[in-house]
């Protein structure tokens, strides 16, 4: 419970710091569907883990969220979306510059183009982190992990 608490307080750091850099949250899209072909919806521990990330960066006063146009990106950012009141924009998924709830083979590229020099892999079968890049002359990248 202690270390729950810890990460769930992250995000009001963060917050306090963005009042004079943008902080910019990325994340892996949650588990998906066995099956659902090219385009499946999320399983039920990847609704479990979108819930959970709405409620951690509840009080991070997003702004903007973006998606691809997979549904697995889509359902992933649903909830914290509607917590914030915003609308997801949908961005293509080769088009890295702006995503938030992406995949494990563009997250890296994103970091980089976001200025972060830390190299980051994610292995096919994590879902587990939660990136943050507190955008500015020195870009800083925070990595945060899911609770479960």
């Amino acid at each position: 419970m202690k270390h729950l608490a810890l990460i769930l307080s992250i995000p009001l750091l963060l917050v306090t710091y963005a009042n004079s850099a943008p902080v910019v949250f990325i994340v892996r899209h949650a588990e998906k569907a066995s099956t659902g072909g090219k385009d499946p919806d999320l399983s039920l521990q990847g609704q479990k883990r979108a819930d959970a990330l709405a409620h951690i960066l509840k009080d991070s006063q997003i702004t903007s969220v973006f998606v691809t146009e997979f549904k697995r990106t889509q359902e992933t950012a649903v909830p914290a979306a509607r917590a914030a009141h915003v609308s997801p924009t949908v961005i293509p998924a080769n088009d890295i510059r702006a995503l938030v709830v992406g995949h494990g083979n563009t997250i890296p590229d994103l970091l980089k183009a976001l200025g972060s020099a830390t190299p980051v892999s994610i292995p096919e079968d994590d879902y587990t982190e939660i990136f943050a890049v507190l955008v500015g002359d020195a870009p800083r990248l925070l990595r945060l992990h899911y609770p479960f």
